[in-house]
C-alpha cells in the first residue's frame, strides 16, 4: 500500500499505539480507513469525470464531422437540383429557339417563293407585252403592206 512494506506498516502501528493508546487506536484505524476510502472514491470520481469529459469532447468532434459531411451533402444536392433546373430552362429555351428558327425558315422560304412567283409573273407580263408589241408591229407591217 503506497509502496510501503510490511515492516514500515508495523512501525507506524507501534508509533500509533504509543501515541494513541490501545483504547483510541481502533477508532483511529477506522477513521483512517474511512478517510482512505473517501480519498479513493474522490479520485475515482475525478477519473470518471475526466473520462466523461474526454468522451464528450470526442463526441463533439464526431458530431461536428457529421455536421460538416451533412452540410457538404446538402450543398451537393442543392447544386444538383439547381443544375437540373438550369438544364430544364436550357431545354425549354432550346425548344423555343428551335421553334423560332423553324418559323423564320418558313418565312424565308415563303418570301423566296413569293419572290420567285413575282419574277415569273413579271416574265409572263413581259412576254405578254412583247407579244402585244409584236402583234402591233405585225399589224402595222400588214397595214403598211396593204397601203403599199
Amino acid at each position: 500500500m503506497f509502496g510501503m512494506g510490511f515492516s514500515e506498516i508495523l512501525i507506524i502501528l507501534v508509533i500509533g499505539i504509543i501515541f494513541l493508546g490501545p483504547d483510541k487506536l481502533p477508532e483511529a484505524m477506522v477513521k483512517i480507513a474511512k478517510f482512505f476510502n473517501m480519498f479513493k472514491k474522490t479520485i475515482n470520481e475525478a477519473k470518471e469525470s475526466i473520462d466523461q469529459e474526454l468522451k464528450i469532447e470526442e463526441l463533439k468532434r464526431e458530431a461536428q464531422e457529421y455536421k460538416k459531411k451533412l452540410q457538404e451533402t446538402t450543398n451537393s444536392v442543392k447544386h444538383s437540383v439547381y443544375m437540373d433546373e438550369f438544364e430544364n430552362i436550357k431545354n425549354s429555351t432550346t425548344s423555343v429557339t428551335d421553334l423560332l428558327n423553324d418559323n423564320v425558315k418558313e418565312a424565308v422560304d415563303a418570301t423566296k417563293e413569293n419572290k420567285d412567283n413575282i419574277k415569273k409573273e413579271e416574265i409572263i407580263e413581259e412576254k405578254k407585252e412583247t407579244k402585244i408589241e409584236k402583234t402591233k408591229e405585225d399589224k402595222m407591217t400588214t397595214q403598211e403592206n396593204d397601203n403599199v
